[in-house]
């Protein structure tokens, strides 16, 4: 064969190779209205970025007839590409082979780019799509996985880990999705679940589908396993985009910057009368964080999931920043374990990759109630603490109205060291609400009077003007300053401008203990 020949056979095998398990499963994969992996993976990149690695790998297993069963690439396309311009890592599997499934070769293809990853400091996105453990493999199958899992472990915190599940992921798989950072996951297509329908009924009797079991639906809403919930797989693609466009590529740098239009000293006239005259009514808090945000967009994460707490990514004068806020409208802004967890992990990845935090406080205490207590919402009340207290980017805080009892110091307050504390006219700085304080501390004055309820409304009237307000945390340096709502945007701009070369450190130490 000569040179020529051999170039030839170079192109038909690649060809071959592209094809994964042949027109007829990929066919069967768009009927099931999904994509292939290359077809993913060009969806995702930026045109003509990608480079393949590993293309000609196979599997060596020789039991239950697999020496029969061997497809270049194993079921798993790997490789390197770019994404508006920025180098990431990318793996795709291809349920078209052997149904994805994952054995040893297919293992040490992922290993190879997750080591690149870390190596280059590029964030690694995995897209799912596998029917779990290659059984014929045995053993090597598991530990394929642990390998993954091992990799992803040391990857935390050193570079972003996406993990797109445009597919089944069941057993074993579910755990590397598990150990990365953000997850999208494709309604009526993608599905998460440690064990399937089937063994469920074996061992409950319960009789459910896979998309009730782990789909985008409860997963987004009920669980809280995944962060975005994605219609179909182009707008998984279009989500994933987003998030990278607020995120740095690694630990070491700072996140995107991006010029706007939109002024830093920009007054939002309407949060001047966005909190109402009475205590109990709610109102929104991303008409908050959308007056002040640089041109009003907000990208939220974990949208349906816990929403008594708003988390998600924004900009600042075209730096990014992470926001953290409770939500009025539901629950009133109380705290519950559900919520504590969905903020705490929010707080740390911002923290583990130099993005500013804002919290917006609106909170009258944590939820109380015997399933709140039973879930351990103290040891998951602590994750916030924790993430808080941990945090060394900059913190920066603005009180809108209610910060009672422990919730207060929770939610990034200085005591937590928080770097710049503001607070509005009608925030209310309390251990808590004037009617419970005066129901304890001055139940008995009002038992004696002769009205107790006009006593009582006295009393409680008095006690909101002496306390609940935010002056006397202000008298106390708990406060920086009490601003006018409208000028929350321009205030918080401007300090995050004094912090951006904030230096901050913790004791030495090999890690921390967070509750969990």
């Amino acid at each position: 064969m000569n040179n020529k020949e051999k170039q030839e056979q170079l192109v038909e095998k690649r060809k071959t190779a592209s094809l994964g398990g042949g027109e007829k499963r990929i066919e069967a994969q768009h009927e099931k209205g999904k994509l292939t992996a290359r077809e993913r993976i060009n969806k995702l990149l930026d045109k003509d970025t990608f480079v393949e690695i590993d293309q000609f790998l196979t599997h060596r297993c020789t039991d239950f007839g697999m020496e029969n069963k061997k497809v270049e690439g194993d079921g798993v396309v790997v490789g390197y590409g770019r994404v508006d311009g920025r180098l990431v890592y990318v793996y795709a599997q291809d349920f078209t082979v052997l149904g994805g499934s994952l054995g040893e070769a297919h293992a040490r293809k992922i290993t190879k780019v997750q080591d690149l990853a870390v190596k280059s400091g590029a964030p690694m996105i995995g897209m799912n799509d596998s029917g779990g453990a290659r059984i014929q493999e045995g053993i090597d199958s598991l530990g394929g996985f642990g390998e993954i899992f091992f990799r992803n472990t040391i990857s935390s915190g050193v570079i972003p880990q996406i993990s797109m599940i445009m597919g089944p992921c069941a057993g074993g798989a579910v755990y590397s999705p598990g150990l990365t950072d953000w997850i999208f996951m494709v309604d009526k297509t993608s599905y998460m679940y440690i064990t399937g329908p089937a063994v469920v009924k074996t061992v409950t009797n319960e009789d459910v589908s896979h998309d009730e079991l782990g789909g985008a639906y409860p997963h987004s809403f009920t669980s809280g396993v995944n962060h975005f919930y994605c219609p179909d797989e182009d707008d998984a693609f279009v989500k994933v985009k987003t998030l990278l466009s607020f995120i740095p590529s690694n630990n070491l740098e700072d996140p995107p910057f991006v010029e706007t239009e939109d002024d830093p000293e920009r007054l939002c006239k309407a949060l001047d009368e966005i909190v109402p005259d009475n205590p109990n009514q709610a109102y929104n808090i991303k008409d908050v964080i959308t007056e002040i945000v640089d041109e009003g967009y907000f990208f939220e994460v974990h949208e349906n999931y816990a929403p008594n707490m708003v988390v998600g990514f924004a900009r600042m004068d075209g730096h990014s920043v992470g926001i953290i806020a409770n939500q009025p409208t539901h629950m009133a802004g109380s705290i519950d374990w559900q919520s504590s967890m969905k903020s705490a992990r929010f707080v740390r990845f911002c923290d583990g990759f130099n993005i500013p935090l804002i919290t917006l406080v609106d909170v009258p205490g944590f939820l109380p109630g015997t399933s709140q207590e039973m879930g351990g919402i103290i040891k998951h009340g602590a994750k916030l603490v924790y993430a808080y207290c941990e945090a060394t980017v900059p913190k920066l805080t603005v009180i809108t109205r209610k910060a009672y009892g422990g919730a207060y110091i929770v939610m990034c307050s200085k005591h937590v060291k928080s770097d710049i504390n503001f607070a509005w006219p009608s925030a209310e700085i309390a251990v808590m609400g004037a009617e419970g304080a005066v129901n304890i501390i001055q139940r008995r004055d009002v038992e004696a009077a002769e009205d107790p309820a006009a006593k009582k409304a006295e009393l409680v009237g008095a006690y909101q003007d002496k306390f609940a307000t935010p002056y006397i945390a202000a008298n106390r340096g708990y406060i920086d300053d009490v601003i006018q709502p409208r000028e929350t945007r321009k205030r918080l701009i401007n300090a995050l401008s004094a912090l951006i070369n904030k230096r901050e450190s913790r004791p030495a130490k090999k890690h921390g203990n967070i509750p969990l």
